[in-house]
């Protein structure tokens, strides 16, 4: 037979990643409906159309075709596979809008796909989680500063799974825009895009890049390095922006906005958010606020959640939806932290493993596994009535704590903790494990360093 090989790009999780996947899963989702979102579930596929129609992503989409039976039909070479979740929503609400109440809150967690090339922390499938606020006409701006709050409510439960603290910058494009502007460059989207590049490719590279794709001069690629270099913790970078010396309308809005975002949050969760001016978001919907957030140790490795508001990606041409969105990346961070030891206490959810004597007591074992699970214990019976030794070693490699060895001759059922050698009688209508042994815990190393 031949080699089985991974594809590149697509990561599949062990049982004990899997488990720690599913519990930030449940964070995340009770988190998000504590402030109200409601979930929603969006097919795979979008038209090529409707997917490019926004921002320069063409390189990033996976097209969908069949590969057997009638002759391809011409629709099916016009679909492909959604590389966000914005776009798929945007759609989402135009179809519906008829359905929905305004302002309409959602969350939305699934797989997305990028042909982008595989590396530590970037994948060509990878799962998200989003929540956005769409509303019809217009969207109170308040809803800016809800979404990095929000989130920030997210990462701070998810340090009890382990994961390192995290910082959420924001800016806003009409700051930026009207920045650029203001310097006399007339492309402010080229110089947003060579902007982005400043982590990958550093101050001189965005230089060159500003000089020669975005018509900018020595002097203007310089102040917009300056204006890259803004960044705060409070409203002080007003203050900065204004000592570079440039004006504009675009400008004014921009810096008003971002400083009632940063101000709000720094009242309401101190050092959450900051403001930081290089942040620009390569897709071309964002209108205004955008976001990025990095986490504490892994900031080499970009954002692990972003997103921004959009001001026209939705409209039936006659009413605007305009909406602002935060994502958080859950496969990009968890391969982070996996790579550095995080797992789970064991691999399977069982906490109990039913010890059998011989063959015939399969009826009595799983009489106890159904009294122990109408409780909320994981429990299964063992595959066979091996010899004892065998049966605690299955157990064992699959980090499953207790043991329970029915009672032969009318004595009493005992369970063993494998891991103490404790023993002691029990019943199964009565016995319960430590609350710290009943689920899975995720195992977390010192992971930031």
């Amino acid at each position: 037979m031949a080699r089985v090989t991974p594809i590149s790009g697509f990561p599949e999780w062990s049982p004990a990643q899997r488990i720690v996947e599913q519990q930030v899963l449940d964070t995340v989702r009770r988190v998000f409906e504590l402030h109200g979102f409601a979930s929603i579930e969006t097919r795979a596929v979008e038209t090529v159309e409707q997917l490019l129609r926004k921002g320069e992503i063409d390189k990033e989409v996976y097209g969908v075709r069949r590969l057997a039976g009638d002759e391809a039909d011409a629709a099916d070479a016009a679909l492909a596979l959604h590389f966000d979740l914005t776009v798929p929503f945007a759609r989402y609400v135009l179809e519906n809008a008829g359905k929905l109440q305004f302002p309409f809150r959602r969350y939305q967690i699934q797989k997305v796909w990028r042909g982008e090339r595989p590396q530590e922390g970037r994948f060509r499938e990878f799962l998200q989680a989003d929540i956005d606020v769409v509303d019809r006409d217009e969207l109170p701006f308040h809803y800016d500063v809800e979404m990095p709050l929000v989130m920030a409510e997210v990462f701070s439960e998810l340090r009890s799974l382990g994961f390192p603290p995290v910082t959420i910058q924001v800016n806003n494009r009409k700051l930026a825009e009207g920045f650029y502007r203001g310097l006399g460059l007339d492309d402010p989207a080229a110089v947003l895009r060579c902007v982005d590049k400043l982590d990958k490719i550093g101050p001189d590279g965005v230089t060159q890049l500003l000089m020669s794709t975005a018509g900018a001069d020595a002097d203007q690629a310089k102040a917009c390095l300056a204006l890259a270099e803004v960044r705060s913790d409070d409203t002080s970078f007003v203050e900065r922006v204004r000592s570079l010396g440039v004006s504009h309308p675009l400008l004014d809005q921009g810096l008003s906005e971002l400083a009632a975002v940063v101000g709000e949050a720094a009242s309401r969760m101190p050092g959450a958010v900051v403001a930081d001016l290089r942040i620009a978001r390569g897709l071309d919907y964002y209108t205004g606020t955008v976001y990025e957030t990095l986490m504490t140790g892994y900031e080499q490795f970009g954002s692990v959640s972003s997103g921004g508001r959009y001001d026209s990606l939705a409209s039936d041409g006659k009413v605007s939806y305009p909406g602002v969105g935060i994502s958080f990346g859950v496969t990009r961070a968890l391969s982070l932290l996996f790579a550095r030891g995080l797992t789970a206490s064991r691999s399977v959810p069982t906490c109990v493993l039913v010890a059998l004597n011989t063959g015939d007591d399969r009826r009595r074992g799983e009489d106890v596994a159904t009294a122990l699970r109408a409780r909320g214990i994981a429990t299964q019976v063992s595959p066979s009535a091996a010899k004892f030794g065998r049966q605690i070693r299955f157990a064992d490699r699959r980090g499953i704590p207790f043991v329970w060895f029915l009672g032969a001759d009318g004595a009493s059922d005992s369970v063993k903790d494998i891991r103490s050698g404790e023993q002691v009688d029990a019943v199964a209508s009565e016995w319960m494990p430590p609350a710290e042994d009943l689920h899975p815990r995720v195992i977390t190393p010192n992971i930031a360093e």
